[in-house]
């Protein structure tokens, strides 16, 4: 073929292809058979191959993946990527409405749209052509995902408007392709996934494309950024702008005139969520008139223009197969329910704790019970009771063992919990190896739960030491079923990496009694060495602020075991620190200094636990709750009754931007 006839032809396929997809993708409505759309696709990736200098950009064979990346590069937003403020009822839809009346001075029309659960993500277009696809990231700078993006084909690579323009949307996976794709990593002995919400994330972040491609996601776009620019002065317009120029819109959505009509649409699709193909967690409402915006404003990350509702958590019903123990490392016993597989909120749940005897004898709960089961903060799944109208007389009680399931060791009642006291307890030093690697501790990423089991079971590990003498065991590693070069040179790194962690992480890692992070890191303010603790009285110990009776017994009964100094001498025979890398000092002119801080609701900025890492930095006092002793709540979007009691107190209540101002002041 001539090189004028080759560029000819792939132009043809190029937008007959385009065609295609934009009719199977976007409107559901397929002119191309499968076959004949394979043949085509096909003919395309000969003739690229052939004469490459003729391929576009954005050829649709980008579409099938298979480009390889070592990492993504970082991308800044030309436009902040806000949040949306989150209301939970009737009342804060009605406050919502009547804030944005004052400030118009009149009533706007509002756009109802679903908020679908994915990944957020933004599609910058320049000429005509789709110039790339950055995800949402912390709302100022996101990550360049768009070979892995482009593989969804509903997505158009080029587009009749030639002037720049950027439309932000979801990446999600649909509720068929979420099934589907856990089928087959259950039949590979393959971890599943919890939700899809994590499946999508988990997908674009691929570093193949071709495994992005494999996983059948979706996308719906509701925001066209610089609508105004383009002459587009009301949201519902930009919609249908975007109708047109061939990106996949959600026809859920609908103009709402007034508060009673807002209420009315939630609940309209509080019924129909379960039978929509995706997962949504609200309802989204925007005031549709663009020109409003500026008028109404914006917070430091959350416009107030727009709001998301979050449902409530929704309850479904499902069979109590059986309860069965699990041994904490603390020696705890944990009761545990099994249950027939349901849906509850976008993931499939098999599993829930029941806390501890109580909590069942106070349930009323039978083996073999229909039970109401929901997620506790959109999270946990969490059984709430019994249905007993549906008992057959087939149900059983459950009956608290008195042994340990795993080493037989008799069970101890103390304060309504069961412990079994053995300290060589198989289960025990399992979850003692893997709390030692957790992120929080020593951070050894690639050993969680699943991976210390099994070199547990193999071996090759048996204590927290041992775990610096997993490189001696390297080749039968990779022997086991799933084990590469690159999974196992990456564990040996991370591996060695923890032996450079802080005394804190340590600290905290070795799972004493009663010591979180937080307490572990208040100690080595006090003790910069671990040698320094074996010489320490009770009475040491309770000088330090917040420290009890309890805890200041567990730590000297741990420094005065001679197994954990024996333990400890062997991590410093393995070149792990024992020395306390903070700071010495910090501002004593600090805002935040010696105040106690709760944090509440969502921060935007920061996770509460970063937040709580940097107040402690500077010498604040992080409480988990409000009393007249608390000299500062900050509050994000959705706070609740924390919130509610510090306002009834007469606390001061500031938001994460004002936080955030007096933490930038620090050392200026």
């Amino acid at each position: 073929m001539e090189k004028e006839e080759a560029k000819k032809r792939i132009q043809e396929l190029t937008k007959e292809l385009e065609k295609a997809n934009y009719e199977y993708y976007v409107l559901d409505n397929p002119t191309l058979s499968d076959a004949e759309f394979d043949r085509l696709m096909e003919e395309l990736i000969h003739l690229e191959e052939e004469f490459p200098d003729y391929k576009f950009k954005n050829s649709p064979s980008q579409r099938v993946g298979g480009q390889v990346a070592s990492s993504f590069k970082k991308i800044p937003h030309k436009r902040l990527m806000l949040s949306l403020g989150d209301i939970f009822n009737e009342d804060e839809i009605r406050h919502f409405d009547e804030t944005v009346r004052a400030t118009l001075g009149r009533q706007p029309d509002y756009m109802g749209e679903m908020k679908i659960d994915g990944l957020g993500m933004s599609l910058i277009y320049d000429h005509g052509e789709l110039q790339y696809c950055v995800t949402r990231g912390d709302g100022q700078m996101g990550e360049d995902v768009t070979q892995n993006v482009i593989t969804i084909r509903s997505i158009p690579l080029h587009v009749k408007e030639t002037r720049p323009f950027e439309v932000r949307g979801e990446v999600y996976m649909p509720k068929a392709s979420f099934d589907r794709l856990n089928a087959e990593r259950e039949a590979k002995g393959e971890p599943l996934f919890a939700n899809a919400r994590n499946a999508a994330a988990g997908s674009i972040r691929q570093l193949d494309s071709s495994i992005a491609a494999s996983r059948g996601l979706e996308a719906y776009w509701y925001y066209l950024v610089n609508a105004e620019e383009l002459g587009i002065h009301e949201h519902s317009e930009a919609l249908r702008f975007l109708d047109e120029l061939g990106f996949r819109t959600n026809k859920e959505r609908r103009i709402l005139h007034n508060a009673d009509e807002l209420i009315a649409y939630t609940e309209e699709y509080a019924e129909k969520r379960p039978n929509l193909g995706y997962d949504i967690d609200g309802i989204v409402f925007k005031v549709d008139n663009i020109r409003d915006y500026a008028v109404l404003g914006y917070t430091a990350k959350t416009p107030k223009w727009a709001i998301a509702y979050k449902f409530p958590p929704s309850e479904v019903q499902t069979k109590l197969l059986d309860i069965f123990l699990t041994v904490g490392r603390t020696g705890r016993i944990t009761p545990n329910a099994v249950l027939s597989p349901v849906r509850v909120q976008g993931s499939t749940v098999q599993r829930a704790t029941l806390n501890n005897e109580d909590f069942i004898k106070e349930k009323g709960l039978m083996i073999g019970d229909i039970v109401s089961l929901r997620k506790a903060a959109d999270v946990i799944p969490e059984v709430v009771r019994p249905i007993v109208e549906r008992r057959t007389g087939e149900e059983k009680p459950f009956v608290m063992p008195t042994v340990c399931p795993d080493c037989g060791e008799p069970l101890t009642k103390v304060q309504g919990l069961h412990y079994c006291l053995n300290e060589k307890c198989p289960s025990r030093r399992i979850e003692g190896i893997i709390h030692y690697a957790s992120r929080d501790a020593m951070d050894i990423d690639g050993m969680g739960p699943a991976i210390v089991e099994e070199l547990f079971n193999e071996g090759f590990i048996t204590d927290i030491p041992s775990l610096y003498h997993v490189m001696d065991h390297v080749e039968e590693i990779k022997a086991l079923d799933g084990w590469s070069d690159k999974s196992m040179n990456a564990l040996l790194d991370a591996i060695q990496a923890s032996k450079s962690k802080s005394l804190e992480r340590l600290l905290f890692g070795l799972g004493i009694k009663e010591i979180g992070l937080k307490t572990a890191r208040t100690l080595c303010q006090h003790w910069k060495h671990i040698h320094d603790f074996f010489d320490l009285t009770i009475e040491d110990y309770m000088k330090v602020p917040d420290l009890g009776p309890v805890s200041s017994k567990s730590l000297f009964d741990f420094f005065h075991n001679e197994e954990n100094i024996e333990m400890i001498h062997h991590l410093e025979l393995e070149g792990v620190n024992l020395a306390y890398l903070g700071q010495d000092t910090v501002d004593v002119n600090s805002y935040f200094y010696q105040k106690t801080v709760v944090l509440t609701g969502t921060l935007e900025k920061y996770s509460r636990e970063e937040m709580t890492e940097i107040l402690i930095g500077i010498g604040a006092k992080v409480s988990g709750s409000v009393s007249k002793k608390t000299d500062v709540v900050i509050a994000g979007p959705g706070a609740g009754s924390k919130l509610e009691k510090a306002k009834a107190l007469g606390v001061l209540v500031i938001d994460e931007e004002e936080a955030l101002s007096h933490l930038n002041k620090i050392g200026s």
